[in-house]
């Protein structure tokens, strides 16, 4: 390890190695060096810290200047001698300016399975309800300031809001007191420790027997016939809004009478068997849409159907019943559970996991096997809505 007084020529002369590093150390200043790699000089500074040795990265030749290295070092080596780390407190100044919206930006970065659009729901959260929050330091969070933040939300924004900010929260800071040792404990636990959560009451809304023959015939009266087979295939299918949305011609398959959505909430693809009905609505479309990409097209950048709520609410006006889209999936299940549909197979056609099940494991439910109960589901939804219509209004309603 050669000693040459470190300038701007010392340093140029000095060649990069073939593998490994070489080091030069100061003449005059004891403790500052270069690190010389293959691809690289960096100025450093070593010395001893309550008896253990230390290495401070200053910065690169090229960025920093001998001189302004040299003056860097100085500072150091007098933090050193005081038996101050300065790379612990480097962290500790970045753990104390470290902002909300910093934390969150590196939080969603580093959750590379997570998808574009529950990133875009974590984002949207903090911007509605945090807002204010999200230039400060992380460390300004207290256990007292969620608590007030968290009954503001669930008394102007509604409880379940106040849930989603409550989660989302926890989770970013459990990060970043894993990555950074943002905290001791994690303030939003104030919640739970106070037992004053409020309670995850989940909607228990579907479409009962006895409305849907007023809610398929006013379904059938829209004029919108993508709005109006959209909502059809949801109750025939129990998919989520955004899986049927999306839903491509590519992912029909015609021949197999099936269809296949690719990008589901638990990661995995779901194939399902077509009912007689669905397999006509969807030849049916096919006819008018099949030059587009999709099979429920819309207007907007994405190219497909964004938001149905207008159909639900149209239907509503004239019936009077109440529903959100994922109150079909709801009531799809419903049917399938009360025609003692098997719960493995239920699972398999809402592509919920089988857990904590070790016989559940072993079980495969092939498309084939879910032909039968599809079919069945479907028969009950036909002949509850259509039940009391003429056979010529019944054969008009079932494919138009």
């Amino acid at each position: 390890m050669p000693k040459v007084k470190i300038t701007k020529t010392a340093i140029d002369e000095a060649a990069y190695p073939d593998k490994g590093q070489v080091f030069l150390w100061d003449t005059e200043l004891k403790g500052f060096g270069v690190c010389i790699s293959r691809s690289s000089k960096t100025f450093i500074v070593q010395r001893d810290v309550a008896g253990i040795s230390k290495r401070i990265t200053i910065g690169r030749y090229g960025v920093f200047t001998p001189d302004q290295a040299r003056k860097l070092a100085i500072k150091n080596i007098f933090l050193m001698t005081q038996g101050v780390n300065p790379n612990e407190e480097k962290k500790e100044r970045r753990k104390k300016s470290l902002t909300l919206d910093e934390l969150a930006e590196e939080f969603l970065k580093a959750r590379s399975t997570m998808k574009p659009r529950t990133k875009k729901d974590y984002r949207y959260c903090l911007d509605s309800y945090l807002a204010d929050w999200l230039h400060k330091p992380v460390t300004d969070i207290t256990a007292e300031k969620f608590q007030r933040r968290y009954f503001y939300i669930g008394e102007n924004n509604g409880k379940t809001c106040a849930n989603n900010v409550r989660r989302i929260l926890s989770a970013m800071i459990n990060y970043g007191m894993a990555a950074h040792g943002l905290f001791d404990k994690n303030p939003v636990r104030i919640i739970a420790e106070t037992k004053c959560a409020y309670p995850n009451n989940r909607r228990r809304t579907y479409i009962k027997p006895h409305q849907l023959a007023a809610w398929w015939e006013a379904v059938h009266e829209d004029e919108n016939d993508t709005c109006r087979d959209f909502l059809l295939l949801v109750l025939f299918t129990g998919l989520r809004r955004n899986e049927a949305c999306r839903l491509r011609w590519s992912d029909i398959d015609f021949t197999d009478r099936t269809l296949t959505v690719p990008e589901t909430k638990n990661g995995e693809d779901l194939t399902l068997p077509l009912s007689d009905y669905l397999y006509d609505l969807l030849q049916t479309r096919r006819k008018r849409y099949g030059n587009y990409k999709f099979v429920f097209p819309g207007s907007g950048k994405s190219g497909h159907l964004e938001e149905p709520k207008k159909a639900a609410r149209r239907v509503k006006d004239m019936t009077g019943i109440v529903f959100t889209i994922h109150d079909l999936r709801r009531t799809f299940i419903t049917i399938a559970e009360s025609l003692d549909i098997s719960m493995y197979a239920l699972k398999r056609l809402i592509n919920h996991k089988i857990t904590n099940d070790i016989t559940g494991g072993y079980i495969v439910v092939d498309v084939e096997r879910l032909r039968a109960p599809v079919q069945r589901v479907a028969d009950y939804i036909l002949e509850s809505a259509l039940k009391g219509q003429t056979p010529e209004n019944a054969a008009h309603f079932k494919t138009e």
